[in-house]
């Protein structure tokens, strides 16, 4: 599924080195608490999923993990504090696609999402939904395209605010679909997600969770789901890629970083331990219970996926002419 090309092997090439170290305490490692940090506040998917793993990683290494929740800036307070942390294995980061996205919309980025980390693994791909409001004459994404470019303008999308991912997938659609819909940004994708509800936002890129109650009162209609595939759950449910545009495929990944440097020995360490959980069917059944889908990949593949994000979504912020933040 990972195509890697010339722009993105070099990148790929410096996540996979980044993790080697020689340090002898890896031996030994773990022998005290380890500390989680999570880049957002607590409720939400990527913290949910922190919780589970933190709680599977406690029993298979014996020492405490401890969730250490740190929210603002879009995940980029806490993505910070781990690129700066001592590269022990001791400070590890979970974060969403904002790891990619922030660095392309900063102005001055904190970190470089290649070169600061030591990816451990994937835990989760959640797909979004291509959501409208129930009033919104459209029914399929030929139809919401057609209704676009019937009346340029008209029809607006609501997101978590500049830079989020909603936003980009916002931008990746029109760009895509070759529509021009206006952008609203709010400080949260919930405030936008209620407003959606009202009528005020026409369309948005939501997550599977908080959008599938409101479908059932027949107040937001899902159009289709922005993964590669459809999802097991819901399979009469169309992905945008199959409804007339191959090219929009995104899928936000959640995944699991130690700072660049930190031994290998213990990276691989966390990787085998992390893998072998997310396979249990307990897990799986809990993550599909968030809406998402158990991850697992190696170190090698999330830094794949580290490498090809961060591409694309410089693109999308240069093809936007999205200033940066």
């Amino acid at each position: 599924m990972i195509r890697l090309n010339a722009s993105t092997a070099s990148v790929y090439t410096a996540l996979c080195l980044s993790g080697i170290d020689g340090d002898a305490s890896a031996q030994t490692y773990p022998n005290k608490s380890i500390r989680m940090v999570v880049g957002f506040a607590p409720g939400g998917n990527v913290d949910m999923t922190a919780r589970l793993v933190a709680q599977k990683l406690t029993l298979a290494l014996g020492q405490s993990v401890v969730v250490d929740n740190r929210g603002g800036a879009g995940g980029a307070i806490g993505t910070e504090l781990v690129a700066r942390s001592a590269p022990d294995g001791y400070t590890l980061l979970v974060i969403s696609s904002s790891l990619m996205i922030n660095s392309a919309i900063a102005k001055n980025p904190a970190y470089d999402p290649i070169r600061d980390f030591a990816p451990i693994s994937t835990l989760t791909i959640g797909p979004h939904f291509v959501s409208v409001n129930a009033s919104l004459p459209a029914t399929s994404i030929k139809e919401l395209i057609a209704l676009a470019r019937a009346r340029p303008g008209y029809i607006n999308f609501g997101s978590g605010g500049v830079g989020s991912l909603t936003h980009l997938e916002g931008e990746f659609f029109k760009s895509a679909a070759g529509i021009d819909v206006v952008h609203v940004p709010y400080k949260s994708t919930s405030l936008a997600f209620a407003d959606m509800l009202s009528g005020q936002v026409h369309l948005m890129f939501s997550s599977t969770v908080s959008t599938l109650p409101f479908v059932k009162t027949g107040k937001v209609k899902v159009l289709a789901v922005t993964a590669s595939k459809r999802l097991a759950a819901l399979p009469e449910i169309p992905t945008v890629a199959e409804s007339g545009l191959p090219q929009f495929i995104v899928d936000s990944v959640a995944g699991m970083l130690a700072p660049a440097k930190t031994p290998q020995q213990v990276v691989n360490k966390l990787s085998a331990e992390t893998i072998k959980f997310l396979k249990t069917p307990d897990m799986q059944a809990a993550l599909a219970a968030q809406g998402a889908e158990a991850g697992g990949g190696t170190p090698q593949e999330y830094a794949a996926i580290i490498a090809e994000e961060t591409v694309r979504w410089r693109k999308v912020v240069v093809s936007a002419g999205i200033s940066p933040q």
